[in-house]
């Protein structure tokens, strides 16, 4: 399952790091824009978290399956619309 993760914070962070502790199948995580903590269990992609054209585009193109919005910035924005 292809996973990306939106944001570069601590919730972030914790999220990333539970998906890859805890899964009992395998995962490729993302993380848009993420941070170096982050990058330790995915792959940071340099996208801000509120540019929801950039990330619509990132998701079609590593054919993501489950996206997981951890701030509020780009919830505001609409981008689960």
């Amino acid at each position: 399952m292809r996973i990306l993760t939106i944001g570069s914070g601590g919730r972030e962070h914790a999220l990333v790091w539970a998906l890859r502790k805890t899964s009992t199948r395998p995962l490729e995580l993302f993380c848009a824009p993420g941070n170096a903590g982050i990058a330790q269990d995915a792959e940071c992609l340099p996208v801000a978290a509120t540019d929801i054209p950039a990330l619509v585009q990132l998701v079609e193109e590593k054919k993501i399956d489950l996206t997981i919005v951890g701030p509020e910035a780009p919830l505001a924005l609409g981008i689960v619309d």
